[in-house]
């Protein structure tokens, strides 16, 4: 379970011990813990499960045979898949997948997480405590309109201020839902995604992947573009390039490649010399 909490899709956690967790996901606290084969979750019902958590961990998705399906297309895959095994493909709520991903803009993980938590307790709702850790709601989309530039840059949001309101705004008011997003294609999609103030191709394909479970989505950030050069091209590559490799190396499954090599690769500090 900690491989896929702490492998860059979700921040909104905290570890409370070994291979265990709190979580905050769609208004509601979980107490999480993996002991040798066996995930245990505390603080639910089997309704609550059957309702978000089931979905929200993928736990219905045979990883076996998406392993068997990379692997076979791309050996090359074979150390990321066996290190990072554990790996899971969440499905985040959308507005906070959009709002997470935009402040995740040149930060690196544990800022990240910082920022959601103030933003959190500042104007999410109280969910509980689980071992000392108080956890609160993230904030929905109308409570966060009524913040201005100034008291997120407070938060430590920074010149992404601008960028989360003019998101904010758009969600509100109906231009950008996750039921119209869902109804496009992947470039339409994106296309729409950037049209928000700052949100790059990069951020839009995170948002798609994590938020929309468009799993063919292969996002490229820093660390992706260092490893998919120092594994197929050693060169110099531009990002649509990539995109395009791993579109036919992976198709559908581009999403789940994608994690194992980001994980694998920033644990392993691939290609941390090629310059980006």
């Amino acid at each position: 379970m900690g491989q896929t909490l702490e492998c860059g899709q979700c921040f909104h956690f905290q570890k409370l011990g070994e291979n265990e967790y709190g979580l905050s996901a769609f208004g509601k606290l979980l107490h999480i813990e993996q002991t040798k084969d066996s995930v245990i979750l505390y603080n639910t019902t089997e309704t609550e499960y059957r309702q978000i958590w089931e979905a929200y961990f993928d736990l219905n998705r045979d990883y076996s045979e998406i392993k068997r399906t990379l692997l076979t297309a791309d050996g090359k895959l074979g150390d990321a898949i066996d290190s990072m095994w554990g790996v899971r493909l969440l499905k985040q709520d959308f507005f906070e997948t959009l709002i997470s991903f935009i402040i995740s803009q040149n930060k690196q993980i544990p800022h990240i997480k910082q920022i959601v938590a103030n933003l959190s307790r500042a104007y999410g709702t109280l969910l509980g405590e689980i071992k000392g850790e108080v956890f609160y709601s993230f904030p929905d989309c109308h409570t966060l309109k009524t913040v201005g530039e100034e008291e997120l840059r407070r938060l430590k949001t920074g010149f992404r201020a601008p960028y989360i309101c003019d998101a904010v705004k758009k969600v509100c008011d109906g231009i950008l839902t996750e039921e119209l997003l869902c109804s496009l294609d992947a470039p339409e999609a994106m296309n729409r995604l950037m049209e928000i103030r700052g949100v790059g191709e990069k951020v839009a394909s995170c948002v798609m992947l994590f938020g929309l479970g468009m799993r063919e989505e292969f996002p490229v950030d820093v660390w992706i573009k260092r490893i998919m050069e120092e594994l197929y091209f050693h060169k110099e590559t531009s990002r649509e390039e990539i995109r395009t490799k791993a579109m036919e190396l992976y198709g559908s499954y581009g999403g789940y490649a994608q994690q194992y090599l980001f994980y694998y690769g920033r644990v392993n500090q691939i290609g941390k010399k090629v310059k980006n």
